[in-house]
C-alpha cells in the first residue's frame, strides 16, 4: 500500500499510471514473444549450421588426408604455401524489436591456379575448396551464435520488466486506487449522514408558525 493521500486528484492519477502500466505490460509481453520466436528460430538454424560446418570440415580433412597419402606431406605443405586465397569478413548488422543482430558476410578473392596440375592429386583442389566452403558456413555460424547470446539477454531483460509490472507495480496500483475509492466512498457516506444529521437537527430547532 503506497503512502498516499486518499484524494479524487490522486485517484485521477492513479487511474493515469495503472493505465500506463497495463499498456506497458501489452507492449512489453508482446516484445518478449516476438523475440522468443526469433530466438528459437535461430536456435534451430545454428543447429543446422554445426551440423554442415562438421561435415565441411569432415570433407575438408578427409580430402587433406587423401592428398597426403596420394603426393606426400613434403609435397602437400609446399603445395600449400603457394595457395593464394584471401577471405574478407564485412560486418553488417539488423534490428529485432530494437536488438542489434549482427550479419557476417564472408567472401574470398583468390588467384588460381596456384600451382602447375602436374604431378598433383585433385583431393588437393578439393580439400582447398572445402576448407573455403567451411570458413563461409563458420562465418554464419558466428552470426547465430552471437545473435543467440544477445537475444536471450534481451529476452531475460524483458522477462524481469514482465514479471515486475504484472507481479508488482500493477497489483500495487490496483490496492492503491482500491484503498482511495473505499476512503473516498467512505467519506462520502460520512459527508451524507452528517448532512442528514445536521437537517434534522435544524428542522427540530425551526420556531412553529402560529395558527390564526
Amino acid at each position: 500500500m503506497r503512502a498516499i493521500a486518499p484524494t479524487k486528484t490522486n485517484l485521477l492519477k492513479l487511474k493515469d499510471e495503472l493505465k500506463f502500466a497495463q499498456m506497458g505490460h501489452e507492449l512489453l509481453d508482446q516484445k518478449r514473444n516476438i523475440l522468443v520466436v526469433e530466438l528459437l528460430t535461430l536456435v534451430d538454424q545454428a543447429v543446422e549450421y554445426e551440423d554442415k560446418v562438421e561435415a565441411a570440415l569432415a570433407i575438408a580433412y578427409a580430402r587433406l588426408e587423401d592428398s597426403v597419402l596420394a603426393m606426400g606431406k613434403l609435397k602437400v605443405g609446399a603445395l600449400s604455401s603457394a595457395i593464394n586465397v584471401e577471405s574478407s569478413i564485412v560486418l553488417k548488422q539488423r534490428r529485432v524489436m530494437g536488438v542489434a543482430l549482427p550479419i557476417v558476410e564472408t567472401s574470398f578473392d583468390e588467384a588460381g591456379p596456384y600451382y602447375s596440375p602436374m604431378d598433383t592429386s585433385a583431393a588437393i583442389d578439393g580439400a582447398v575448396e572445402s576448407f573455403r566452403d567451411a570458413l563461409g558456413l563458420l562465418g554464419r555460424m558466428a552470426e547465430l551464435k552471437v545473435s543467440i547470446v544477445r537475444l536471450a539477454s534481451e529476452v531475460r531483460k524483458t522477462i524481469r520488466k514482465v514479471n515486475a509490472l504484472e507481479k508488482i507495480a500493477i497489483p500495487e496500483l490496483k490496492e492503491s486506487l482500491q484503498y482511495i475509492q473505499n476512503r473516498l466512498e467512505e467519506s462520502e457516506r460520512d459527508m451524507f449522514v452528517l448532512m442528514k444529521m445536521v437537517k434534522d437537527r435544524l428542522s427540530k430547532r425551526e420556531p412553529e408558525v402560529p395558527q390564526q
